[in-house]
């Protein structure tokens, strides 16, 4: 029996060099099941950073943490798309939070694994 569509946020670290000129590039992503799970993991992400930061991103972080976050709460329960950004040096770092549905995967469904799971052989390290 399959269950329904689940209600939960899709979130995205993304990193963009702004002297190059380069797309920006997708460094993590993460399916949290609530607005709490979502806002959290960019919490953790900029609380882990904040002490590599430049002293301007590194303020841009905490006044996010301090004040920004609550925002950002308020708005993922109201289903809307969030964005986080802080810039350092050249490089600016945005995080991305948008509501989704997560569609249960068919193969996931039981306890076994789909039949592919046993073709894989592990190699031993050296």
């Amino acid at each position: 029996m399959l269950k329904p569509p689940q209600q939960g946020y899709w979130c995205e670290c993304w990193t963009q060099d702004l002297t190059e000129g380069w797309p920006p590039a997708l460094q993590a992503s993460f399916d949290a099941y609530s607005a709490p799970q979502a806002d959290r993991w960019v919490a953790v992400a900029l609380r882990t950073i904040s002490p590599a930061l430049d002293a301007d991103a590194s303020d841009e972080a905490w006044e996010w943490l301090y004040q920004g976050r609550i925002k950002t709460r308020r708005a993922l329960l109201r289903a809307e798309p969030c964005t986080v950004s802080v810039t350092h040096a050249s490089t600016r770092i945005t995080w991305t939070i948008r509501p989704v549905l997560f569609l249960p995967l068919a193969h996931r469904q039981g306890v076994e694994l789909p039949a592919c799971a046993y073709a894989f052989k592990p190699h031993p390290t050296d």
